[in-house]
């Protein structure tokens, strides 16, 4: 059951087109995912190798917004699949994917998602990044930002640092810093009715005004952390005026530094006319059209609004511009130190001279992480994941976490178990199983069709298993 009030405002909003939009609301919703552009297969520069694998298992048609976004049909069960464990995808709401690609992110630049849990945007943020710069991936509440730093390692992000902070404890830190900023900021949750019932069930008009107090302070937060000439992507799953076209207007009379960019509605594929923001729903500025609304009975997808802003103060960024945290550069630890002994050799055993991935060591506790260079110094901070875990010291030996085994392709180690997602291996090795196997002693990356899946350990012909006991299907 709809909520009363919300069904008269969405009459009194689109006129003629709310039969369309009710309707719409009773009907099966879509289904997506999103190929993971970080794995890589065994041949390098092989195109479209995964949507290739993929089309053996699923129906799938691209979702016209995302190149790596396909729609999959309501037999398959994607989720189900070792691909899944593998990293090779994440289910996403298809609407949910027309967001990142507005923050035009380019490899090497400082990322902020700021409420960025459960990481469907961050991890395809960190896609178009390349394994280049900084993302640093914000949640606010401790439990959601775990899953978020679960399905950052599950997708083998390497330059994440994750992060379970307020955003005006980052904007103490992080001043002008930011290259580009996404926020994707908590609302009433109207375009997730047909997906998530209990967003129905929370929905009033007070809780829209509540939310809308909270997107202007988060958005304020957001604009001290963008450096000059930076882009700030502004983005709700509600239809509430006050949450989109309300939020935008409030901020841009709260920020004369900053202007409206126009969304190109053409090139995602959906029509500009219906589309567009409404600029009486929000100041009567008529840039305000420039804003993205994607309505359910118009797109295959759930509803979703976005706004492209610009911070245009001092112009375009400052030649030689070097922004810096308030606390300055992590240093790490040097490559030579003999407390990383252990780590190298493991790697040399099992990976090689030279590990494939650059940054810096850092360690907490009995924890060994690889950080992005220009990693920004932590302390202070609540930080669930500095970058990459590589794994854990003990006594006198190092184990690689599962992170560094989804993290690299079968090319950058010594030794390879490959699997067949069809075999009976596969799904023991997922149910925590030992099987047998011929090769030389050490550890080996598990592979599923060409895909790192996690680490086993092979003795006199064993495959011991070293899948996290938490992630196996048998519990």
């Amino acid at each position: 059951m709809l909520p009363e009030k919300f069904l008269e405002r969405m009459q009194e909003m689109l006129g003629g087109e709310y039969e369309p939009f009710l309707q719409s609301l009773g009907e099966d919703r879509q289904q997506a995912l999103r190929v993971n552009p970080l794995k890589r297969p065994e041949q390098a520069g092989q195109e479209g190798w995964a949507e290739e694998l993929l089309s053996r298992s699923f129906n799938m048609t691209n979702v016209s917004w995302e190149k790596s976004g396909y729609y999959y049909a309501g037999i398959d069960q994607p989720g189900r699949h070792p691909y899944h464990e593998a990293g090779l995808y994440y289910i996403q709401e298809p609407s949910a994917m027309a967001v990142a690609p507005l923050v035009e992110v380019k490899p090497g630049e400082k990322i902020l998602d700021l409420c960025a849990a459960p990481g469907g945007k961050s991890t395809q943020l960190a896609g178009y990044l390349q394994g280049e710069g900084l993302l640093v991936s914000n949640e606010i509440h401790p439990a959601r930002a775990r899953i978020l730093s679960e399905n950052i390692e599950r997708m083998g992000v390497r330059n994440a640092c994750v992060t379970n902070e307020t955003p005006a404890r980052l904007a103490e830190v992080f001043v002008e810093y930011f290259d580009r900023i996404l926020v994707d900021a908590p609302c009433s949750g109207e375009g997730m009715f047909r997906k998530n019932e209990t967003a129905c069930e929370e929905w009033s008009p007070e809780n829209v005004e509540l939310c809308a107090g909270r997107q202007d302070e988060i958005l304020d937060c957001a604009a001290q952390m963008l450096r000059p000439g930076g882009r700030l992507v502004y983005s709700t799953c509600t239809f509430a005026p006050q949450e989109n076209e309300g939020s935008v207007s409030r901020f841009l009379e709260r920020h004369e530094e900053f202007n409206l960019l126009p969304i190109d509605k053409e090139r995602m594929g959906v029509p500009a006319e219906i589309c567009d923001g409404r600029p009486e729903w929000g100041n009567g500025d008529e840039a305000l059209r420039g804003t993205l609304r994607l309505w359910p009975h118009v797109i295959c997808g759930e509803g979703h609004f976005a706004a492209v802003l610009q911070k245009e103060k001092g112009g375009n960024l400052p030649e030689g511009y070097d922004p810096i945290s308030a606390g300055g550069l992590e240093r790490g630890i040097a490559e030579k130190d003999r407390d990383l002994a252990p780590w190298w050799e493991f790697w040399r055993e099992n990976g090689g001279e030279v590990l494939p991935f650059s940054g810096i060591f850092l360690r907490f506790g009995d924890n060994l992480y690889l950080a992005p260079e220009g990693m920004p110094a932590l302390k202070g901070l609540k930080v669930l994941r500095p970058g990459l875990h590589l794994g854990t010291f003990k006594k006198n030996r190092f184990e690689p976490s599962h992170a560094l085994a989804l993290a690299l392709s079968p090319a950058q180690v010594r030794y390879v178990c490959r699997l067949s997602a069809q075999e009976a291996a596969a799904a023991a090795y997922l149910n925590g199983q030992t099987f047998p196997w011929e090769g030389e002693k050490g550890w080996y990356l598990i592979t599923v069709d060409g895909c790192s899946i996690g680490w086993g350990k092979l003795a006199g012909g064993v495959m011991k298993n070293h899948y996290p006991r938490g992630l196996r299907k048998n519990g």
